[in-house]
């Protein structure tokens, strides 16, 4: 999977490739239903949310998700 970053549109990332016989195939550039992290932080989200009472510094943010 390839999300067309500059860092994966190299000339020597594309000799590699065509060189190991590699079909690339595109990713949408952003895409977080392909991304599992970001469903890990929607619920660390929305357990924050919920919360009554939202954290006024990292400490307390800390303690709240432990």
């Amino acid at each position: 999977m390839d999300d067309n970053a500059r860092p994966h549109r190299t000339l020597a990332v594309e000799e590699l490739l065509e060189s190991e016989d590699i079909t690339r195939m595109d990713w949408p550039a952003y895409s977080p239903d392909l991304n599992p992290i970001e469903h890990v932080w929607d619920a660390l989200g929305r357990r924050i949310a919920a919360r009554l009472h939202h954290p006024e510094n990292t400490q307390q943010l800390k303690q709240m998700l432990t």
